[in-house]
């Protein structure tokens, strides 16, 4: 969420609705808390699953029943295997990218980019980290062979950037202008601006085929249906809860569900992408921000933003088993997994600070000074054949 512009401070005001648990998910804990999520080996494909008819010039769907089947720890694309592991933190107030060594947790470089970055975000093809400089309207390109970044690229109001799974186009999340701008993934040249009726489009994730994705809409608490080949949105829905505002979108490894955090109604929306019905709800806690999948593909973690916490959703089980509290607070936000999915990394909002914590035992492992109003974190580099775009969302 963009502190720094009115429409996000105005939403911020709306008065809070307790609310029932509409899901029949519930509570409790895991026989698996103390397991290795970095241990399992990868899941190899079954010859004999269904091909899923893709999205043309996207590449075939690795395992149906599992779309994070290529995350697997150690599945490193020879693309981004020499790469040094590094946290890329984008400093919104301090206009700054700070570079992290996960080995020693300590600082190692500090980036000068554009006015307020927001999130920093993995090219369709792995080679580029893209900075999005919201207010600056540019795209700092960061080299992570070297660490260094290029000339910044001319774009207007960059709150978040995706990829279609073809790897032809950029889609800009333009949440002041109300657009979802597809651009040229390499040259970053418009190719088609979709107005939207929508206020603040700012997260999204694909179906299992590519063909559509799904978009939150912060200010107006919306989700849009978009037909990707098309480009054009196709169905759209009001949240059933007054203030919500949706955050991050992430697909179930079956490609069954989408899960929409909300920071207003505290917890996730649980909508089918194919039906676009009535979503239902699952509260997890106050300010609902941040979605990352475990290495094996079994659990998701949930940044509650506005308690310091995170919970701990089993998808087998299809219910929340932990939640993990950061000792003495703290504004965890957006973030990923570490490459051998043993470390979850989290920016800390209003904290200036980077939290590392462990995804065995969510104990703190760290937490690391960093500028101000850290945003969208990524760590890289992670396993995956491609990126679809946030802070990395890897197929």
């Amino acid at each position: 969420m963009r502190t720094m512009k009115a429409a996000r401070l105005l939403a911020a005001g709306a008065a809070l609705t307790a609310l029932t648990l509409l899901s029949a998910c519930d509570s409790g804990s895991s026989h698996h808390e103390n397991e290795a999520i970095g241990s399992k080996g990868p899941v190899q494909p079954r010859v004999d699953q269904p091909q899923v008819n893709v999205l043309p010039g996207m590449p075939p769907v690795e395992d149906p029943r599992d779309l994070y089947s290529a995350d697997r720890p150690g599945r490193l694309s020879p693309v981004v295997r020499d790469f040094p592991s590094r946290v890329y933190v984008p400093n919104t107030q301090s206009d700054t990218v700070t570079v992290i060594d996960p080995k020693t947790y300590k600082v190692i470089d500090t980036i000068p980019v554009g006015h307020q970055p927001q999130h920093v975000v993995p090219s369709w093809d792995l080679k580029t980290l893209w900075v999005n400089n919201d207010l600056g309207n540019s795209l700092t390109p960061i080299d992570p062979s070297t660490g260094r970044a290029g000339k910044p690229v001319a774009v207007h109001d960059p709150y978040n950037l995706y990829f279609t799974p073809d790897g032809k186009y950029a889609v800009v999340m333009a949440s002041m202008d109300r657009q979802l701008v597809f651009r040229d993934a390499h040259t970053m040249k418009t190719v088609k601006a979709v107005p939207v009726s929508c206020y603040g489009v700012n997260h999204a994730d694909f179906s299992p085929d590519g063909r559509y994705f799904i978009v939150s809409c912060e200010f107006s608490g919306e989700v849009l249906k978009v037909d990707t080949a098309r480009m054009a949105v196709i169905e759209q829905e009001k949240l059933p809860f007054h203030g919500a505002m949706p955050q991050d979108v992430k697909i179930s490894p079956d490609g069954k569900l989408f899960y929409i955090a909300d920071m207003m109604a505290n917890g996730l929306w649980i909508l089918d992408g194919d039906k676009f019905t009535k979503p239902r709800f699952l509260y997890t806690g106050k300010g609902a921000h941040g979605l990352y999948v475990s290495r094996d593909s079994r659990e998701m973690y949930v940044s509650n933003r506005g308690e310091g916490t995170i919970s701990v959703f089993d998808f087998t089980e299809n219910r929340l088993t932990k939640k993990w509290h950061l000792p003495g607070g703290g504004s965890p936000d957006m973030g990923g997994v570490s490459a051998d999915g043993t470390i979850l990394w989290l920016s800390g909002r209003y904290n200036s600070e980077v939290y590392a914590i462990d995804t065995r035992t969510g104990r703190e492992l760290a937490r690391i000074r960093v500028g101000r109003g850290p945003h969208g974190l990524a760590v890289y580099p992670q396993p995956g054949r491609y990126s679809l775009g946030h802070t990395g969302i890897f197929r």
